[in-house]
């Protein structure tokens, strides 16, 4: 697989990723925990994973259709691959050291 593949593969799953935010609320049961926040906090959280997906789905229209520019050889395209490098470079991070691992091994209980 070339590159370019590689990056609309990486695109396609941004996007799957970004449309599938409106259901992690019934999955997660944010309804449920957000309940009890001030309405200030409560809406600050769903704004933030609103535009979440929004980003994933830009970046990953942007992976998408423009892979050819990105991968030209210009600051522009340097500049926005080295973002989105470092970006997902700091959500891994996040995953494997910020977040208690018993989240990911399926055995985190409620508090």
């Amino acid at each position: 697989m070339t590159l370019q593949t590689h990056l609309q593969i990486a695109g396609a799953l941004a996007i799957v990723l970004g449309l599938a935010h409106p259901f992690f609320d019934r999955y997660l049961g944010w309804s449920v925990e957000t309940r009890n926040l001030t309405i200030l906090t409560r809406q600050v959280f769903h704004v933030h994973c609103f535009f979440i997906a929004l980003v994933l789905i830009l970046t990953g229209a942007l992976s998408m259709l423009d892979s050819s520019e990105l991968l030209t050889p210009a600051p522009l395209s340097r500049a926005i691959l080295s973002g989105l490098a470092i970006f997902w470079g700091l959500r891994m991070f996040a995953q494997w050291f910020v977040y208690d691992a018993r989240i990911w091994r399926g055995s985190a209980g409620p508090g």
